[in-house]
């Protein structure tokens, strides 16, 4: 008779991932509130929640496909209210100073892997995948974090957005040119160098397609959809229809070979130039900061899985940390410097450009099923791209104290 009162494990199993979901939502919260208590803006403990729940740690938790998609979902809303909060006016001012950042946080971070995965011995390959990986830029963390600290509107805020999205499709470019690369080096007659060539023309000509229609639909046809959805007799339908159009700019990013944030930042771009911008902002923040933003910060810690270190291999991690770091300071940093920005102010940027995040892991992820790189190196590339997504707040934190911005 008791065992009829013990739960069914077949029924527990099928709803496991309720558990799973009630862990990231109430860790994350918490570890985000201690971390205000502690003088930190809230995303440092949101990422330390995810590594705390994975598998480096309590192994409570695994990136399972469902949490997987929650967070991708989670990124693209944070980056579509990142869009309806800038400026369009000031974001085209920032035209030439953030491709400057862009330009130098591309060429720094590359030549510095390179150097560093050569000095330990790695195949060419290996090596120049190495300096791709620290190209990759991920806004999404710096967003969070000046929005918190009430400077996403800043001159230097503006220019990280830009710079980010400039520095994704140089990114992408980068990528594109190594792989080609390496498959005409695999492919007989040594048409690698042609092939590559003309892999890189068709993406820019899809990037520039790509901005095109979305520049048009956003400016043209997305607000006189929204009036009209607006007037719908159905629960809050502007703001169903605004996250419909941001998934769907983020689909096509990534139809066009682009990040899929990259178009949800243009969609609330385009959005911030109408008047639902204010409507907008309130409704889709509540229903992105209640629910699918927590999957994405759980999300970056639950990749982290340190079983496969060993000595040599900490020291090269440590080593390829810094660079990454390093290098994103000096670069984004001096390309402010050159762009005209104060020494603070370039710092702020420099700093707002270290994280990796997502980015950084499908990239590492596109590496590994290549074979370009081995699974050590893949490790290493997972710790870079954790540690550079966990010290962007702090760093920010740190540059932004008793500094007046632009």
């Amino acid at each position: 008779m008791a065992a009829q009162f013990l739960p069914d494990p077949e029924v527990l199993e099928r709803f496991d991932f309720l558990r799973e979901m009630v862990l990231v939502i109430l860790a994350v919260k918490l570890a985000g509130h201690l971390s205000r208590r502690l003088g930190q803006p809230s995303v440092f403990g949101k990422l330390l929640a995810g590594v705390i729940l994975g598998p480096a740690l309590l192994g409570w938790l695994e990136p399972t496909p469902l949490l997987k998609e929650l967070s991708e979902v989670g990124v693209i809303l944070l980056m579509f209210l990142a869009g309806l909060e800038t400026d369009l006016d000031e974001f085209r001012r920032a035209g030439a100073r953030a491709s400057a950042v862009a330009v130098a946080g591309v060429a720094v971070p590359f030549v510095g892997g390179w150097a560093v995965a050569s000095a330990w011995g790695f195949p060419a390959a290996a090596a120049v995948f190495t300096g791709t990986l620290l190209v990759a830029t991920s806004v999404s963390i710096s967003v969070q974090t000046l929005r918190e600290l009430g400077k996403l509107q800043t001159r230097e805020g503006v220019t990280i957005l830009a710079a980010a999205v400039l520095d994704d499709v140089l990114g992408l470019i980068v990528l594109s040119t190594v792989l080609g690369l390496e498959a005409g080096a695999a492919a007989s007659g040594g048409s690698g160098e042609a092939s590559a060539l003309s892999g890189v023309l068709l993406l820019l000509l899809k990037i520039m397609v790509f901005f095109a229609l979305a520049g048009l639909a956003g400016l043209k046809l997305v607000p006189p959809l929204l009036r009209w959805m607006r007037g719908f007799q159905v629960g809050v339908p502007l703001t169903a229809a605004s996250i419909a159009v941001a998934l769907a700019f983020a689909y096509g990013a990534e139809a066009f070979g682009l990040a899929g944030i990259v178009g949800a930042y243009l969609a609330g771009l385009m959005l911030s130039t109408t008047d639902l911008r204010r409507h907008l902002l309130h409704e889709v923040e509540v229903v992105s900061f209640s629910f699918f933003t927590s999957f994405f910060f759980a999300g970056v810690g639950l990749a982290a899985r340190f079983d496969a270190m060993d000595a040599p291999l900490v020291v090269f991690s440590a080593v390829l940390v810094a660079v990454a770091v390093a290098s994103k300071l000096v670069g984004c940093g001096g390309g402010a410097l050159l762009a005209g920005f104060r020494a603070r102010s370039a710092a702020v940027i420099g700093a707002g450009m270290v994280a990796r995040g997502e980015v950084g892991l499908i990239v590492a992820g596109i590496g590994l099923e290549r074979g370009l790189i081995d699974s050590r190196l893949f490790t290493a590339a997972i710790i870079v791209t954790l540690a550079t997504t966990i010290l962007t707040p702090p760093l920010l934190r740190l540059t932004l104290q008793g500094e007046r911005l632009e």
